[in-house]
């Protein structure tokens, strides 16, 4: 009886593992004649880095066994070399003399080979070249960043170093800039690394390692508001400020230890946590909606520059983005609530645009009577006007977008309207005395 039975189940499973069988096989043809193989462990070059890089910077090392790339099998080797032409081909010591060639910098078309989607749409979004356009292309910044905040106007000469000082310690942090190379094809130092715009000698841009940091990559940190919190951070902008003190912020702080940060991407969804983070809202797979490297897809409005207005073009599709976000919403608040929501942002961006346009009049007659001065930042009205719309404006505008009532309100309208009086006050002195007041009375820029 129990011979009978063993060689019943025997049989069973027989029959159910060549059904499995016959389903790879079916599955492995529709592959449309690809092959796919499969290679465990590490190759000899592969071993000889991970072992020199353990003794020489155990730290990359130890990130590096802890993530996904690791128990992928993917290696320094996979990401570092390059071949013998590439613009970044240089030797590290442990290789001199042979025919690997290895750069520091990994560029996004390194990534691409393993995620390609991630890539294509993480170039499409302004964290990737558009971020570094004001560092990179931007007259105007550079005008900023070397001739006022690195002291040529006070007397520091061109070329010297402490020009650019301010420029790499934080412009260049967040947007990035573009990667300088020596004769020996390694970035030279102040141009490596940079933000999340960064700009490679292979033509690429992009910086990966700013949200997913170096060599972890963690999907779960990428996640969290502190990935965002290097950069979106300040009295121009500060989304992190504003989400951490929001009803959401508030869910994350109480509850988030608890949450689960390391679902599989789409597959991270409400119940691994209870509120949002900026990655739920911006970028990952929620309901209907699959998980994106474009953070521009679910955006209606620019709410940076001096006057909002529809994204279109590179910037993206606003109504389209309206209605993605809507999509988020209603995972966890009812249409009216998320419909209520979007009425409000919408006429605070309008109430904004009205007292900017009103400025941008202003500034527009002192300049047809010759009452504005050549340099901005000696002229009271001009300085108002550029704390106005990127300080104070911006955090009226972005402060509401993010469930953050009090940047909305005091360090937002409230303040906009002070300063805009303080306009108006100087420009009606110029309209009726002909001329420009002798003495700056701007005390301080806009308090934060």
């Amino acid at each position: 009886m129990k011979v009978g039975r063993v060689l019943g189940i025997c049989l069973l499973m027989f029959f159910v593992f060549g059904l499995g069988l016959a389903q790879a096989q079916k599955q492995y043809t529709n592959l449309a004649g690809k092959k796919l193989i499969i290679t465990r462990g590490y190759s000899k070059e592969a071993i000889q880095c991970i072992e020199c890089h353990s003794k020489k910077t155990p730290g990359i090392v130890a990130d590096w066994k802890m993530s996904r790339m690791a128990h992928a099998g993917v290696s320094c080797y996979d990401c570092h070399v390059v071949p013998k032409n590439s613009p970044m081909a240089s030797q590290c010591v442990g290789v001199k003399g042979t025919n690997i060639y290895t750069s520091p910098m990994v560029s996004p078309k390194t990534c691409a080979k393993c995620h390609p989607s991630e890539v294509e749409q993480f170039e499409k979004s302004a964290h990737s070249k558009m971020a570094s356009v004001p560092v990179v292309e931007s007259k105007k910044m550079h005008k900023l960043m070397h001739y006022y905040e690195g002291g040529i106007f006070m007397g520091i000469p061109e070329g010297d170093p402490r020009t650019t000082a301010s420029k790499r310690t934080g412009c260049a942090s967040c947007h990035g800039g573009k990667i300088e190379l020596g004769p020996d094809n390694k970035p030279i130092r102040g141009t490596w690394p940079s933000g999340i715009g960064q700009r490679y000698p292979d033509g690429s841009a992009g910086n990966c390692s700013a949200c997913h940091t170096r060599h972890k990559f963690s999907v779960a940190e990428a996640r969290k508001p502190t990935a965002c919190d290097k950069c979106h951070i300040g009295p121009d902008h500060p989304n992190v400020e504003t989400y951490l003190g929001s009803q959401h912020g508030k869910r994350y702080h109480a509850e988030g230890h608890k949450w689960k940060w390391d679902s599989a991407p789409d597959a991270w969804e409400p119940g691994d946590y209870s509120a949002p983070t900026c990655a739920t809202c911006h970028m990952s797979g929620i309901g209907e909606l699959a998980t994106t490297h474009n953070v521009a897809e679910r955006l209606k409005w620019r709410l940076y520059p001096p006057i909002s207005d529809i994204r279109k073009g590179a910037r993206g599709d606003g109504m389209k983005g309206r209605e993605n976000m809507k999509k988020v919403c209603i995972n966890c608040h009812s249409t009216i609530f998320t419909d209520s929501f979007f009425k409000n942002l919408d006429d605070a961006v309008a109430l904004y645009n009205t007292y900017a346009k009103n400025v941008q009049k202003m500034l527009a007659d002192l300049k047809a009577k010759n009452l504005l001065k050549d340099d901005p930042w000696k002229d009271p009205v001009q300085e108002l006007w550029y704390y106005l719309w990127h300080h104070t404006g911006r955090r009226a505008r972005m402060g509401y977008a993010m469930g953050g009532p009090d940047w909305s309100h005091w360090h937002g309208f409230f303040q906009v309207f002070q300063v805009y009086k303080d306009i108006e006050d100087l420009y009606n002195y110029r309209i009726k005395h002909g001329k420009i007041e002798e003495l700056s009375p701007v005390m301080s820029t806009a308090p934060y």
